[in-house]
């Protein structure tokens, strides 16, 4: 709640498969040499991936960087288990995106925008999936409430990585963890302000 205003802020979240030594690039699918890391190194574990049926349920919008969204925009739309997030509000953050294709897809042009979006009236959290340089953005910016880690035991060496090397400093608060039968670990944290 702001208290000056009188009026609810609406969370962002940022959730992510990552591994021991921070990568998030490619999990699925992608560039990277090792793309689909999530499913090719480590054992499924459906309890693990629970918190991802819980984000979809608690979500009010989702928000995306320029890549993630040209990489999901061809296929989400076409997946019964993203019917939530077909339907809810999405917002891409690009200077570059002039026509998006995903119904019920906005294209903001700032981190500006981005916190007048976290002000609006909505329902719900707004998930920010994959998204690494947009991930780094908000955080500097101060505009990150909350992470959703699932952290996989391995260690890829090379990546696009969830925190910057900036010496930038923040400070988190645990509100949930697990560890699962395949060693994955779910890391919630709370951005302490």
């Amino acid at each position: 709640m702001d208290a000056a205003r009188g009026a609810t802020v609406r969370e962002i979240v940022v959730t992510e498969f990552m591994t021991l030594d921070g990568v998030i690039d490619s999990p699925g699918s992608g560039d990277h040499p090792r793309a689909g890391w999530v499913f090719k190194e480590v054992a499924f574990d459906l309890a693990a991936v629970e918190i991802k049926g819980r984000e979809q349920q608690e979500a009010g919008a989702l928000l995306l960087g320029r890549t993630s969204y040209d990489e999901f925009a061809p296929v989400w739309p076409t997946m019964e288990e993203f019917a939530d997030y077909n339907r809810m509000p999405k917002y891409v953050v690009s200077s570059t995106l002039s026509d998006p294709s995903w119904s019920n897809t906005r294209v903001l042009r700032s981190l500006d925008e981005v916190a007048r979006l976290k002000q609006e009236d909505g329902e719900g959290t707004i998930l920010v999936h994959g998204s690494a340089n947009l991930a780094q953005q908000l955080l500097a910016a101060g505009l990150v409430d909350r992470y959703h880690l699932l952290v996989y035991p391995i260690v890829l060496g090379s990546g696009k990585r969830l925190f910057a090397d900036d010496g930038a400093f923040t400070k988190l608060a645990v509100t949930e963890h697990d560890v699962y039968g395949n060693g994955v670990t779910k890391l919630v944290y709370d951005v302490v302000r």
